[in-house]
Formats: structure tokens, C-alpha cells, sequence
């Protein structure tokens, strides 16, 4: 009988481990997905704002028409960083680049000094460079506007299917969630389906025997929530301390969305799933349980 005892206990056990890693798996997966949705847009931001825009002085444009323009680009809205190279630390910086002095073998600097400008991500679209460039192009003591307008094409068209992809993933995920958290419960409360029974049969209203199947599995699925969000914010961590350009962490307000839907999802789903998983073997015939 003792024997008999334990190996129920352990069967319990062995079953409620399942459900607390089979919660906390798919949860983490929806964090996951989450945590790229919301970062997505932090991510293609920060591509967006390395993307210069170059303009190229003639050697004949006067000091004081260089520094107009700088000074006019810096106090733009759009604008994030206005940077002025002169024609020297480009040749500098060419040289470092091909590894050899190359003014040294033509006689003379070929290169253009230049304003490097960086917009604020918002603002970077192909119409609008495009729209500046051509402005920027009919002043008379500039040669040249370039910008890498095939990446900055790529980049506007890839966000948005990147973004699409991810939410349509997340639903799929959180499908799955419901399903296999479903599946996990409902094997839980079958191998107890004859207790049930005998509760009924012996005068226990149907919600008093659900009380403590769904208390059970709401402590279940929280400690399953725990656990994913536990490895979410480790995963977000050490995100953060690889890519510290992305800043994952200087807006507390998305991880805290992320985690609170995530002790969301573990909470509503268990308690709905016991719910009904416990309502069909009270609505069963002492004949269908065996």
C-alpha cells in the first residue's frame, strides 16, 4: 500500500513537472518573439541612423559658405549628427584605409572636404534624401551628394516584412502555447478523472471539486511564467551587455510589457484550460471515465 503510495506520488509529481516545463517552454518562445517585435523597430532605427549623407565641397566654395551650411544642418529637426572632414582627414583617413600614401605617389590631394550628416531615424526615408539631395545639388559650391540609397531601400522593405513575419510567428506561437499547455493540463487532470468521479458521486458540486484542479494549475502556470521569464531576462541581458548599441534596456516600460504578458499568458491560459478540462470529466457518465 505504501509502495502504492509513492508511485502515485511521484506519478503526480513527474505530472506537474511537465506542465511547469511545458509552460514555461512555449512562454519563453512567445517572450522571445515578443521581445523582437518590440525591438525590431529599436533595431532598424539604429541601421537607419548610421546611413551618412555626404556632401561634398568644391575647393572654390568659401569658409563661410561651409560653415552656414554645417550650422544650418545641425539645428534641423531631422538632423542627429552635422560633421565637417576636412579635404586633409579624408586623406588621412583613405590612406590608413588602403594602407599606403597615396598623395605621395600623385603629388597633390584629389579629395573634397565634406559634411557628413546622420538624421534622426524617424526622418531617414528614400523620399526624403532623395528630395534633400536634389536641393543640396543646385547650391553652386557643391560638387556632390551621395548616400547608399539601395541599402536604405532595402532596409525600408525588409522592416516591414520583418515586422509582418514576426507577428503573424508570434500567433502562430501563442496558438501552439494554448494548445500544448492544453494538452499538458489535460493529461493531468485525466490520470485523476476516477477522484473526480467519486467527489460527484458522493455529493460535491461541480464547482467545488474544480476549485482546487484550477488553484493547482494557476500555481503551475505562474511558476511556469517565473521560470520563462527568468530565461527572458538573462536571454535580454546578455543581449544588452553583447550589443550595447541597441540600448535594449534604456526603456524599462518593454521588457516590463513583455514579462507581464508573459505571467499574463500563464495564469490565463492554465486557469481556462483546467476549466474546461475538469468541466468535460464532470459532464461524463460514470461509464465513459472507466
Amino acid at each position: 500500500m505504501k509502495s502504492r503510495d509513492t508511485y502515485q506520488k511521484r506519478r503526480l509529481i513527474s505530472s506537474y513537472f511537465s506542465v511547469v516545463i511545458s509552460i514555461s517552454l512555449v512562454l519563453f518562445m512567445v517572450g522571445v518573439l515578443g521581445m523582437l517585435l518590440l525591438n525590431s523597430k529599436k533595431v532598424a532605427d539604429h541601421f537607419k541612423e548610421q546611413i551618412a549623407f555626404t556632401i561634398y565641397i568644391n575647393d572654390s566654395a568659401k569658409p563661410i559658405e561651409v560653415k552656414q551650411l554645417q550650422k544650418s544642418l545641425a539645428l534641423r529637426k531631422e538632423t542627429k549628427v552635422a560633421r565637417f572632414v576636412s579635404k586633409e582627414e579624408a586623406a588621412e583617413t583613405h590612406a590608413n584605409d588602403i594602407g599606403e600614401d597615396f598623395m605621395e605617389f600623385l603629388g597633390y590631394n584629389p579629395l573634397l572636404s565634406s559634411i557628413d550628416v546622420y538624421f534622426v531615424s524617424e526622418f531617414v526615408s528614400p523620399a526624403f534624401l532623395a528630395e534633400l539631395k536634389e536641393n543640396f545639388e543646385t547650391k553652386s559650391y557643391v560638387s556632390e551628394v551621395i548616400y547608399d540609397q539601395p541599402l536604405l531601400e532595402i532596409l525600408d522593405e525588409n522592416i516591414k516584412k520583418i515586422t509582418q513575419g514576426i507577428i503573424a510567428l508570434s500567433t502562430v506561437f501563442i496558438l501552439i502555447a494554448v494548445l500544448l499547455i492544453n494538452s499538458s493540463i489535460r493529461l493531468s487532470v485525466y490520470s485523476k478523472r476516477l477522484i473526480i468521479k467519486t467527489m460527484q458521486l458522493v455529493g460535491a458540486t461541480k464547482r467545488f471539486i474544480r476549485r482546487p484542479f484550477i488553484w493547482k494549475h494557476l500555481q503551475l502556470g505562474l511558476l511556469g511564467a517565473i521560470l520563462a521569464s527568468a530565461g527572458l531576462g538573462y536571454l535580454l541581458y546578455a543581449l544588452n551587455l553583447r550589443f550595447p548599441e541597441l540600448s535594449l534596456l534604456s526603456n524599462p516600460t518593454e521588457p516590463a510589457l513583455i514579462f507581464g504578458f508573459i505571467l499574463f499568458m500563464g495564469i490565463f491560459i492554465t486557469g481556462a484550460c483546467t476549466f474546461f478540462a475538469t468541466q468535460r470529466f464532470l459532464n461524463l457518465t460514470t461509464d465513459d471515465v472507466n
